[in-house]
């Protein structure tokens, strides 16, 4: 089963803050505990889903790794079988439970406290989604690739904010400026604030009165551009890395939005791929390995000479050590393992024939039981 975006589950953009993660994950864990709604396993599961999630996000080092590389960069399944174990893993959210005076006094009403609330600077731009393909070379090593894409970019004439000049925009009058709309309910569980964005100014407070002529208000552009890829080595098809803040330009100064980059494996003449080693079929001719050899194969590296000792079976890997491709995200690399293979050939003279004929008199030459 795929799983969801470690962000779309939790409902924060992809440039969000800790804290703005951890508030985000209190309000899903007191939505969705397992007290509030005894039975429901889709409740336990969402309850678990945004333990997962943030466990990875709010840990830098996974964050770092899900965001270039998604699911498949985070190394082990973070996910929860137990909703205890979540209570003993983040006892710091729970304050020991989730009752009491922790997370229940910040979300009903306990605590009469004001909180900031960051105000949104216009609409976020969206994701773009490329594919790049990689031949086995540049996947063996990691290589750097500059692309030319075609997205929305930031208005220079206006900044980006839409406005003809700094001066041209007048306060919205649906939420006075304040850029988010308030609603207050109450229920058995105390008085909810909800606070969303004002959609008529889209959370800025503001509204323009004088478009810039360029952009007719949107504060960004039809543009093309080029960017440059950093590709690590051994990365595999259907990987792929995300680009913070390459993709389109917000409207009116919103925070632009990523580009996904997808890596496809471009097949390759000689080599077939298996993790992180490559397997190479070599052909040898009998003689040869009867009596050993010293042949020339290619590698991911350009050519090198390999030594076939003799009685060497078909079918049998020889090993070259660190020639295949380089560990994702470690040291070292993997081999290159090349199999023999005995040439017999389709075509022979009567001469050949008749040598064939005499070799296979000799005793080392029939087969064993």
């Amino acid at each position: 089963m795929t799983k969801r975006d470690y962000y779309e589950i939790l409902g924060v953009s992809k440039t969000a803050s800790k804290d703005e993660i951890k508030k985000a994950y209190r309000k899903l864990a007191m939505q969705f505990h397992p007290d509030r709604n005894p039975g429901d396993k889709q409740a336990e599961d969402n309850f678990k889903e945004a333990a997962e999630a943030y466990e990875v996000l709010n840990n830098d080092e996974k964050r770092a790794k899900y965001d270039r590389f998604g699911h498949g960069g985070i190394k082990g399944d973070p996910g929860f079988t137990n909703v205890n174990d979540i209570f003993s893993h983040f006892s710091d959210i729970f304050g020991g439970s989730f009752g009491g005076s922790s997370i229940f006094d910040d979300f009903f009403g306990g605590s009469q406290q004001q909180r900031s609330r960051q105000r949104s600077t216009g609409q976020p731009g969206t994701d773009l989604k490329i594919s790049l393909k990689l031949t086995l070379e540049e996947i063996a090593t990691g290589t750097t690739k500059k692309v030319k894409i075609k997205k929305y970019g930031k208005c220079s004439s206006c900044n980006g904010s839409g406005a003809k000049t700094s001066s041209a925009f007048k306060t919205c009058s649906i939420c006075n400026g304040a850029g988010e709309i308030r609603q207050v309910s109450k229920s058995i569980f105390g008085q909810f604030v909800n606070i969303a964005p004002c959609n008529n100014c889209s959370g800025t407070g503001k509204i323009i009165s004088e478009p810039c002529s360029n952009c007719s208000g949107d504060g960004r552009v039809h543009d093309e551009t080029t960017i440059k890829i950093n590709v690590p080595a051994g990365v595999f098809d259907g990987n792929y890395m995300t680009l913070r803040g390459e993709g389109n330009a917000g409207k009116n100064n919103g925070t632009a939005g990523d580009i996904i980059v997808l890596f496809e494996e471009i097949p390759h003449q000689y080599f077939v791929r298996d993790g992180d080693n490559v397997v190479y079929e070599l052909f040898i001719s009998y003689p040869e390995a009867v009596l050993g050899t010293e042949v020339e194969v290619p590698t991911l590296n350009g050519r090198a000479k390999l030594k076939i000792e003799s009685g060497t079976q078909s079918g049998k890997f020889l090993k070259m050590r660190e020639k295949g491709i380089q560990h994702l995200n470690s040291h070292g690399a993997g081999d290159q393992l090349v199999k023999i293979n005995i040439h017999v050939p389709k075509n022979v003279t009567s001469k050949e024939k008749d040598l064939l004929k005499e070799l296979q008199k000799l005793p080392n030459m029939k087969v064993s039981d």
